[in-house]
């Protein structure tokens, strides 16, 4: 059996067993490190040598979690929740459907906003998402279809639109190694490339939107145990808490690193006296806790990514795969697709899985005689699938952490199974299509 579906197999059974992620990531990594020729020693030493590769992101994640807890102080999410949950109550059972979806699309458009407008991904859902749980459940809203509304936010955009995290996937990272790899990219238009695609993501929230729109009970007391209601703000502190998450973006976006301007916010809430100085190192702790399993599961999936590279599987993966293509577009447009799939998946990002993929996809689909275009839009696409469906990808483990403040939601079964399903499907579907017509 290959090493690389081998590994990704293992993975992704244990974590629907309920095994922890990192657990399943280590098991699955030496598991596909030894089919892979590498051996036990060889195994452990390539996941030593990726785990370096997640620690620039886990110590961002870190320092954002502290960055979160700081702003939940000043209470400048729980004067929103409180608004918030001020509108509900002032609501009858009848109106409480408008409310209910107009919290979906202020969710939907904060995700969305995250890749572009004000480019900081996942920071924004445990700054978010935890203070509006009481007033999500006193809705009654299945907390799946917010795990589905994010996850759309988190990905659609990059893959899509060529602006903030988009400009970096769409050019720097998916043109570049399409043009590296011998096809002409001069006059594509990338956008164009993956509308199709795209389409089957705005798909696939549709069907979300239709599957979990039912009630769904959660534990009102569990949740003003967890995030009481009523936490002490003013004017002052709001004010303090906008400056330092302005202070925070302007950081991030001029020196492009999340570490810096998470602590630039930081600094900020302790110079203010909203964070006093004695309290300054409990909350920077608390905050590491909250974004700790985030950081620990991306350090983890990178080293599984390298004993991936370093079993050379990948490749052999692809060529084998070739045997069933022959000259037929068709299956081998769904062939390249599959394998990004299983590649994404078991590594967890999208954008560490192009550069991997184009080297032998761009040559294959020279061959079978796709056009650039439609190249593209193969390997774009082969690298955004599985992105909403790995249990290691940031694009699920940040609707995790905020849905699961409480306690009561599930990273595997309520937030990676509806995202895989109702997004890695249509996307599948979708940009097959699109590779025969372009």
């Amino acid at each position: 059996m290959n090493a690389v579906v081998a590994a990704v197999g293992i993975m992704l059974v244990l974590s629907l067993c309920r095994v922890h992620v990192v657990v399943a990531l280590i098991a699955g990594a030496i598991t596909g490190g030894m089919l892979g020729g590498l051996g036990l020693d060889g195994s452990l030493a390539a996941f030593n040598k990726g785990l370096g590769g997640g620690a620039t992101v886990a110590l961002s994640y870190a320092l954002l979690g502290a960055f979160a807890v700081a702003i939940g102080k000043s209470g400048l999410a729980n004067a929103l929740a409180d608004r918030a949950l001020a509108l509900v109550g002032s609501q009858d059972s009848k109106s409480a459907g408008p409310i209910k979806w107009l919290m979906v699309l202020l969710l939907l458009a904060v995700a969305i906003s995250s890749q572009n407008i004000l480019p900081i991904h996942i920071a924004f859902i445990p700054l978010l998402v935890p203070p509006l749980l009481f007033v999500l459940s006193k809705l009654e809203i299945d907390r799946r279809l917010i795990a589905c509304v994010l996850a759309f936010g988190l990905v659609t955009p990059y893959m899509f639109l060529p602006v903030g995290f988009g400009s970096i996937f769409l050019k720097e990272i998916l043109l570049a190694n399409v043009s590296q790899n011998g096809a002409d990219v001069t006059n594509i238009n990338v956008s164009q490339a993956m509308l199709i695609p795209a389409l089957g993501m705005c798909a696939g929230l549709l069907i979300a939107l239709f599957s979990y729109r039912k009630p769904r009970n959660y534990d009102l007391r569990k949740i003003e145990r967890d995030e009481p209601r009523g936490a002490r703000y003013s004017p002052l502190t709001l004010l303090v808490a906008a400056i330092a998450v302005a202070a925070a973006f302007v950081v991030q976006l001029w020196l492009d690193s999340m570490i810096l301007g998470a602590l630039v916010g930081f600094v900020i809430f302790s110079v203010s006296g909203v964070v006093r100085w004695r309290e300054a190192d409990d909350l920077f702790t608390e905050g590491m806790k909250m974004m700790a399993m985030i950081g620990f599961i991306m350090i983890a999936a990178a080293g599984f990514a390298e004993v991936m590279r370093a079993t050379g599987e990948v490749k052999a993966l692809v060529d084998a795969s070739t045997a069933w293509i022959g000259n037929s577009k068709a299956i081998g447009a769904l062939v390249m697709l599959v394998v990004g799939l299983l590649v994404t998946i078991g590594i967890g990002s999208s954008f560490s899985t192009v550069p991997i993929i184009a080297a032998i996809f761009v040559p294959l689909g020279l061959e079978l005689g796709f056009s650039p275009l439609a190249i593209v839009c193969l390997v774009g696409t082969a690298g955004a699938l599985g992105d909403a469906g790995s249990p290691a990808s940031d694009s699920t483990l940040g609707p995790t952490a905020g849905l699961n403040a409480d306690g009561q939601h599930n990273h595997i079964w309520d937030t990676v199974v509806p995202t895989f399903l109702h997004y890695n499907l249509p996307l599948l579907g979708f940009g097959w299509v699109a590779a025969l017509i372009l």
